[in-house]
């Protein structure tokens, strides 16, 4: 019997894990990185082992020394997790040499599987060794890993290249491997999966499949269990297809085979041999706990003969601290709260006044949401994100509430081509137009317990805030009778809570403020002081970072003078795992580059400055002019 769990990993699936453990008597350890050191899952856990340093390669991937904070800890096993070493095969070795226990399939299994080079050729399909332009579009992917990293689209020969390059530095930054294959790109097709579980004793259960089509940079948004809408037939050989690849590796424990569906057929693409991000619709669909099954398993215990029957539909969300509507950056700062109304399973590795950092994957928790009917889960997931407080940075919480009500989505027509298509739309600014106006209630309310007002009372109030990249002044008038705004009946106003009626129909507002920003139900500000800050202005054309993380390429031959054209790639950044390219804005002068490969830099740093070729003749001008101007004094 398994006693103490080391988890080899961090965030919400350690969190995930140690809840199992815990419910079945088991002690966990945690490892950690400098940068996780007050993480939640250090703070579940009954003990931790520290591993020095923040990068990833320098801790969460030195299998060395996980293994032995194990022993130094004196736990009896290990589960990876997803991510990092989970499919790592030398890392399942290393944990079996040491007399522990591996949660997870054997060795030879993952090597199997774990490239999926290999594991396509297993399956009995080929990777493209020359890439022709009858072939395009071709899909660059790495062969380790997953989670979207390491991959890139190429629609043109010319690109081919620069992605080849690009992924295999972000593999090898990620899983400490950097090989990368081609394979064609199926355009619009619906990514599917289905859930596998094995025993060591021959038995192996399909538990149903999941739809994962809706996806950013090849990562999963949303998903759902059962997959929509496939055939008797499509399912039949999805599931038999699944099985095959089990069996072919020996394998045990969790896995889930991945498919890309269209045209009514199934395309393999990877097995992965570790938990999925997404398994707990299929737990709440089985009504199973996965983790449960997997320490099972690995104690040697044999499954019952046939799965538990499946029971309506669960739909889950990922909640990122990223802002889609900017290519996806991802954001940090302090998460002040995070809660989600009964009834909604929350999934998550932060809890109120935690820290997201730099350093890993932006996301906060996954939302989890089951019902008798789709429509039903839909639905309920949708309003439960669209209620719940989530006070911090910006977070990618409206794209999820649109995509989940979005008629293609609510239909089952989406494929993986979805934000392709709907992106500018469902990021479109639609903040509430009173949010500013109860926010300046709720301050003035906050303030007056301080004090009083001093204003005159006859003069309007006047507060400004920035609110979906645009200013809001707002105007409101002490009285005799209280507060009161043009057009809008103040009903109540205290520094949490603010009820207004307009055209007769009352409307509460949750109100909490967090230094300058505020935020008022689902809509977030930012309280603007009552004159700008001089120092805050930069020179027309100045790039700043958007992010804090490090620069890891600089285009080659880039320097001061360059002419640079609209949307040339400048430089790269790395931030939480991912790279993120720094464009040329317009058509012009690159007449400053302030950084340089690998410097380190915060939000708001001066990255380069481009000048559009007009200013950059005039300026070209004025500096021909000067000397003689000045000789003239």
């Amino acid at each position: 019997m398994i006693s103490t769990v080391l988890v080899a990993n961090r965030g919400e699936i350690a969190c995930r894990i140690f809840r199992t453990c815990r419910e079945s008597g088991i002690r966990t350890v945690a490892v950690h990185s400098d940068a996780d050191e007050r993480a939640l899952h250090v703070r579940m856990a009954d003990a931790a082992v520290r591993l020095p340093g923040t990068a990833s390669a320098d801790t969460y991937l030195r299998g060395d020394l996980v293994v032995k904070a194990a022993l130094a800890a004196g736990a009896d096993a290990v589960h990876p997790g997803y991510g990092f070493l989970s499919e790592n095969a030398g890392f399942a070795r290393a944990v079996t040499d040491a007399g522990l226990t591996w949660i997870g399939p054997p060795p030879e299994a993952i090597e199997a599987m774990a490239s999926k080079t290999r594991a396509k050729e297993l399956m009995g399909v080929a990777p493209l060794t020359e890439v022709i332009e009858a072939d395009l579009p071709v899909l660059v992917k790495a062969a380790a890993g997953g989670g979207g990293r390491g991959m890139r689209v190429v629609r043109h020969l010319a690109g081919l290249d620069a992605a080849l390059t690009a992924a295999r530095a972000e593999a090898a930054s990620a899983f400490g491997d950097g090989e990368v294959f081609v394979e064609p790109y199926v355009e619009n097709g619906r990514h599917v999966e289905v859930q596998i579980l094995a025993d060591t004793h021959g038995t192996v259960w399909t538990l149903g499949t999941r739809d994962c089509s809706l996806q950013r940079r090849h990562q999963k948004v949303i998903e759902e269990a059962p997959a929509p809408g496939l055939t008797a037939s499509l399912t039949r050989d999805l599931y038999e297809q699944a099985v095959r690849a089990a069996r072919a590796v020996d394998y045990a424990g969790a896995g889930t085979v991945e498919f890309l569906v269209a045209d009514g057929r199934a395309h393999f693409l990877e097995m992965n041999t570790r938990l999925q991000v997404e398994h707990p619709v299929t737990e709440a669909v089985f009504g199973i706990d996965l983790v449960a099954l997997q320490l099972r398993i690995a104690e040697g215990h044999a499954l019952g003969p046939e799965p538990p029957r499946p029971r309506g539909h669960a739909v889950e969300a990922r909640l990122y601290a990223e802002d889609p509507a900017n290519d996806w950056a991802p954001q940090t700062g302090r998460l002040h709260r995070l809660a989600v109304p009964d009834g909604v399973r929350l999934d998550t590795g932060y809890t109120d006044g935690d820290d997201i950092g730099v350093h890993y994957d932006p996301m906060l928790a996954k939302a989890v949401a089951h019902a008798p009917t789709r429509a039903e889960a839909v639905r309920r997931l949708a309003g439960a994100l669209e209620r719940a407080a989530i006070h911090g940075p910006a977070t990618n919480r409206d794209l999820l509430v649109r995509s989940l009500r979005h008629e293609e989505f609510t239909s089952a027509r989406m494929d993986t081509g979805f934000y392709d298509r709907h992106l500018p739309a469902l990021t479109e600014p639609a903040p509430d137009p009173l949010a500013p106006l109860a926010a300046a209630l709720a301050d003035a309310h906050g303030r007056s317990r301080f004090g009083g007002w001093r204003n005159v009372p006859s003069q309007p109030q006047v507060k400004r805030y920035a609110m979906a990249g645009e200013e809001h002044e707002v105007r409101y008038h002490h009285t005799r009778d209280g507060l009161t705004a043009d057009g809008v009946r103040v009903v109540h106003a205290d520094a949490a809570r603010v009820v207004l009626e307009t055209d007769g129909v009352r409307r509460a507002y949750e109100v909490a403020r967090y230094g300058d920003r505020v935020h008022v139900g689902a809509t977030a500000l930012t309280a603007l002081p009552r004159f700008p800050d001089p120092a805050a202005q930069h020179a027309p054309g100045s790039l700043l970072a958007p992010m804090p993380g490090t620069v890891v390429r600089v285009a080659e031959g880039l320097t001061e003078g360059t002419v640079v054209e609209a949307g040339r790639p400048l430089l790269w950044l790395e931030a939480m795992k991912m790279e993120h390219r720094i464009t040329a804005p317009v058509t012009g002068v690159l007449t400053a580059l302030r950084v340089v490969p690998g410097q380190q830099v915060t939000v708001g740093s001066l990255l380069a400055v481009v000048q559009a070729a007009q200013e950059a003749r005039g300026t070209a001008r004025q500096a021909t002019t000067k000397p003689a101007a000045e000789g003239a004094q």
